[in-house]
């Protein structure tokens, strides 16, 4: 196929095609991918932990997939990953990972925002990644939220802008589009949008005075991808459909009220808020009725075939003006020429001696001591003790696992001291078997894991405490478990749970290091 680079020179399916992200389940380029760029034009990725083992293997997938985009379609790749940081990352374990969204506004400085933010850009540029679906810009107004949470910078609209422009910033500075997501706001939610269809019942005006006020300050600060939630708003909009498929809500509110002209992209229309109330192919029509440039259908090759015949029905039936995808194909185009550049990889930038002394500063300014004090652990103390659980998929936007990391494991080796790993939600036999391993007189360090939602932590802590054992706790993903429970002698933040908060916690239970960071939450319960 010639090069195809205008709207006019482009066939209804290959325009199609350019709305369309998708992704493929392997660490290869898998055949079913192929067949999509070259039959059905697709023309964007997704990639996700599972089509990633490392940098080099990365920036050589990435490179044939835009030689498979530019060989069918005459265009270069969006080339799209959900590198929040922190609970949402994707990028292999030789790259840089920053924390996440909650942990860097904990340092109170914003410019550790925009450098985690730059610092991202440049990796995944290096790597021809060139759009990142970040920052989270919900307040997390709700600390039931079971998605969201310490995906958010906080839960004040202040701070949620505040940190949310700089990490923007960041990522366009470094020449890597940025999406700010999940519009108008995913914060005061009680169901993940993966797994159901959550409802905000707040008013226009409600929402002006809270959710909208960071959407609105990124627009004025140069916003130029905005992501669609997939919830409803009954009070804005009357018909029975989401966000994503609101035309009252992406285009006379967004578009035309906060006068927003940069890209507007869908959240995934497989999940469930979209995929069992609606379909997906239906949703991807709706989407673009309501004025969505681009759309994600993240992992099912039919799902995609389905959606590009039903688009295809809907302009033959007079049902969706093909002009509307005119307007929205122009943008995107116009969006690559920018952005989605085809260069060589620069692996040495990856994972680079800077960022990693960078990020790991960064990270030693984000653990919260929350409550109480502190006593530092000497090396080989015979009289202490870690407990913790392993981690778990606490909600389907997380990253995949890993198994092999044991909090208990991993603090109780490095300091050469008493360990024992716990179940998620230990049943009291359990818990009885646990404890009968602490000794009297020992300091326990317990690693909580979104303890609220697995009620056998709350009450091994408990059960530890009341037995007068002293007790510090470790909150390793949402910090509202710390408020469910009393009597601790200290409480730290630590907001995530892999290797690299590990290491930036150690100094802090030696005494080496001074915690300085402040949640940036007034509600904990």
């Amino acid at each position: 196929m010639g090069q195809v680079k205008t709207v006019e020179q482009m066939s209804l399916r290959q325009k199609i095609g350019q709305m369309i992200v998708t992704g493929f389940p392997t660490l290869e380029l898998s055949q079913e991918m192929k067949e999509l760029i070259e039959h059905y034009s697709i023309g964007n990725c997704i990639l996700f932990s599972h089509n990633i083992a490392d940098k080099h293997q990365l920036g050589a997938l990435v490179a044939e997939l835009q030689q498979q985009f530019v060989a069918h379609t005459g265009v270069a790749g969006f080339i799209t990953i959900d590198q929040e940081g922190g609970r949402v990352t994707r990028m292999p374990k030789d790259a840089t990972n920053i924390p996440g969204a909650m942990a860097i506004a904990s340092t109170g400085r914003a410019e550790n925002a925009y450098a985690a933010g730059r610092i991202t850009a440049r990796e995944l540029k290096a790597l021809g990644i060139n759009f990142n679906l970040a920052p989270v810009m919900d307040i997390n107004n709700n600390p039931l939220n079971p998605v969201i949470n310490v995906r958010s910078y906080g839960d004040t609209a202040e701070t949620v802008a505040e940190y949310g422009i700089a990490m923007m910033r960041g990522l366009l500075d470094g020449g890597v589009l940025s999406s700010l997501k999940h519009f108008p706001g995913h914060g005061d939610t009680s169901v993940d949008s993966h797994i159901g269809l959550p409802t905000i019942n707040k008013t226009l005006e409600e929402l002006e005075q809270l959710e909208l006020l960071p959407f609105k300050a990124a627009i004025e600060q140069g916003a130029q991808a905005i992501m669609s939630a997939h919830i409803l708003f009954p009070q804005i909009e009357m018909l029975n459909v989401p966000a994503t498929m609101s035309r009252t809500i992406i285009t006379e509110l967004l578009k035309n009220r906060l006068q927003y002209k940069g890209l507007v992209i869908s959240d995934c229309l497989e999940m469930d808020a979209i995929k069992r109330f609606y379909g997906t192919a239906k949703g991807a029509v709706g989407a673009i009725k309501a004025g969505v440039d681009l759309i994600f259908i993240s992992h099912t090759p039919s799902l995609v075939i389905e959606a590009v015949r039903e688009i295809e029905a809907a302009v033959a039936a007079g049902e969706l003006e093909e002009a509307i995808i005119d307007e929205a194909v122009r943008k995107i185009l116009a969006y690559k020429a920018e952005y989605a550049k085809v260069e060589p990889p620069r692996f040495e930038l990856v994972g680079s001696t800077a960022h990693r002394a960078a990020n790991a500063l960064m990270r030693s300014e984000t653990i919260c001591l929350v409550q109480g004090e502190l006593t530092p652990i000497a090396e080989q103390d015979s009289t202490v003790h870690i407990i913790g659980t392993y981690a778990y998929r606490s909600d389907m936007a997380s990253s995949s696992v890993n198994d092999e990391l044991s909090f208990a494991q991993y603090i109780g080796q490095r300091l050469g001291v008493k360990h024992q790993a716990v179940a998620i939600d230990p049943d009291q036999a359990q818990i009885e078997a646990c404890i009968a391993n602490v000794a009297a007189g020992e300091h326990v360090v317990l690693g909580l894991f979104n303890a609220r939602e697995n009620k056998g932590q709350l009450a091994l802590a408990k059960q530890l405490i009341d037995k007068g054992i002293q007790t510090t706790l470790v909150a390793l993903g949402r910090p509202y478990d710390l408020a469910l429970i009393e009597g601790a002698h200290g409480s730290l933040a630590l907001l995530e749970y892999s290797a690299e908060a590990f290491d930036s916690l150690l100094p802090v239970l030696k005494g080496m290091h001074q915690t300085t960071a402040k949640l940036p939450i007034k509600r904990m319960f």
